[in-house]
């Protein structure tokens, strides 16, 4: 009978997981790498004290929260030594996504002879909805685990080498993987794809998300900033950012605002948003990094979907 080891995207699918009975052990993943500066060496100390000090500044992450909760469990994984299967659960949006890779990286060079399975949900029916685990009942997910897919040696090299992509310097290197339809990563090409749309835009220095608060802030003319938290959180693609991450964005985007109660532009947002002006002027966190790259030392271009160096 071989033994498993379950590695969760959250705590309320481990909890949900647990509730169901499943055979072997289960750790949680505690990070959020799709935001901050990350490190190719998962796991080291540097790359450990980097994302502390990133949580720190700017979630104020206290040391012991993140000892407690982030460095216990992995600590925890690096003691599950003796399963034969590690199984893990993602789903399909861009914060699932990169916590896989460097899950799966880590697992390449720690757990070489471990099988590795995926279990992911997105798209579950014949509409474009995509589904989280915690929208699926029990025996669906149930169903998924049944129907996992153990990842190749070449699934797990590729994982490993997009990982590395996603930390260098330059996201040119990521827009050029055109190969994904060749390995067993349904959504990860989809979630790459939002990635490239953090870099500010030719046309008024915002990306892609902020826009898109800028757009609903108009649009929908919510009351106050917890009704807008709330637009974004149901209306962001394929982000899965949670509410402190929506917030914290909003909150960068404050200058552009006349009020949150109700949310109004200033006269200067709402020129940007119609691309009249840029957003440079406002930029206050110039160090902002999306995995190894440096935020505003590139450009999205919406026209031709590229990436260019400023």
């Amino acid at each position: 009978m071989s033994s498993l080891l379950h590695i969760t995207n959250g705590d309320s699918l481990t909890d949900r997981l647990r509730s169901l009975n499943l055979k072997g052990d289960i750790i949680t993943w505690r990070e959020m790498l799709c935001e901050g500066k990350t490190l190719t060496t998962v796991g080291s100390e540097t790359f450990w004290k980097t994302r502390f000090e990133f949580l720190n500044k700017n979630y104020k992450v206290s040391k012991s929260w993140f000892i407690e909760k982030t460095l216990k469990e992995y600590r925890s994984l690096c003691n599950h030594k003796q399963q034969d299967e590690i199984v893990l659960w993602f789903e399909y949006d861009l914060f699932c996504q990169i916590n896989m890779l460097a899950v799966i990286s880590w697992l390449k060079t720690h757990r070489k002879y471990a099988k590795i399975s995926l279990v992911s949900c997105g798209k579950e029916d014949k509409t474009d909805k995509m589904y989280g685990f915690d929208e699926l009942k029990n025996d669906y997910i149930m169903d998924l685990f049944e129907k996992r897919v153990e990842l190749k040696q070449d699934d797990i090299e590729y994982a490993d080498y997009v990982w590395q992509l996603y930390c260098s310097d330059n996201p040119i290197r990521l827009e050029n993987l055109s190969d994904f339809d060749n390995y067993r990563f349904d959504y990860l090409s989809g979630a790459i794809t939002a990635h490239l749309k953090r870099f500010p835009t030719i046309k008024n220095g915002l990306n892609e998300l902020e826009n898109h608060i800028l757009e609903l802030s108009v649009d929908k003319k919510p009351k106050s900033k917890k009704e807008l938290l709330t637009t974004v959180i149901s209306d962001q693609g394929l982000y899965g950012f949670g509410d402190t991450q929506i917030d914290r964005i909003i909150t960068t985007l404050k200058p552009l605002y006349h009020s949150f109660n109700p949310v109004r532009l200033t006269k200067k947002g709402k020129e940007i948003l119609e691309a009249q002006t840029s957003y440079y002027a406002c930029i206050q966190d110039n160090d902002a990094y999306l995995g190894g790259a440096l935020k505003y030392n590139y450009l999205y271009n919406t026209e031709s979907d590229r990436i260019l160096k400023l």
